[in-house]
């Protein structure tokens, strides 16, 4: 069949799919010392991300940091790979909106993670405004943008929830 007429993954299909050899723990070269804290770095998938932001309550929140940290010390690897980390939070941010669209109720809180400085996600379904109206909606108080700086979280470590 030509690529054309194949129908796209869902984003529930992307969330659900196990790539063979993942998760996985790569040894990298000495440069990674330095920009990882170490060279053995964690491969996730999206299932581990979604299980982590799951456990997320309500009006409290987490970081991408965090989560990379958790999964790190879960795989005894010096860190987790921060592009895949931000894809895999994206599908399952995508995902909680296509169930959402097909009447679930309970869906992964994806608006509960934010950026290691408190920022919300610009890349998430909404933009920061769709995340602040949920944020708002769990009695979080939002500051205005500073600069190129998406809006934040008031007091966000107040709220951090220990993954």
């Amino acid at each position: 069949m030509p690529q054309s007429l194949k129908s796209k993954k869902t984003w529930r299909e992307k969330l659900e799919h196990q790539p063979e050899g993942l998760p996985k723990v790569v040894d990298g070269p000495p440069a990674w010392d330095k920009r990882f804290g170490g060279r053995r770095v964690l491969v996730p998938t999206p299932s581990l991300v979604d299980g982590l932001t799951r456990k997320v309550h309500k009006r409290k929140l987490t970081t991408v940091q965090e989560i990379r940290d958790r999964l790190a010390r879960d795989f005894k690897a010096d860190s987790t790979c921060p592009l895949t980390t931000g894809i895999c939070i994206r599908i399952a941010a995508e995902t909680a909106e296509e169930d959402l669209r097909i009447g679930k109720k309970r869906v992964t809180p994806y608006w509960r993670v934010l950026k290691s400085d408190g920022s919300l996600n610009p890349k998430f379904p909404g933009g920061v405004r769709g995340q602040a109206a949920r944020l708002r909606e769990e009695g979080h108080t939002i500051l205005p943008r500073k600069g190129k700086t998406p809006p934040r979280i008031k007091n966000f470590e107040r709220h951090l929830q220990q993954l």
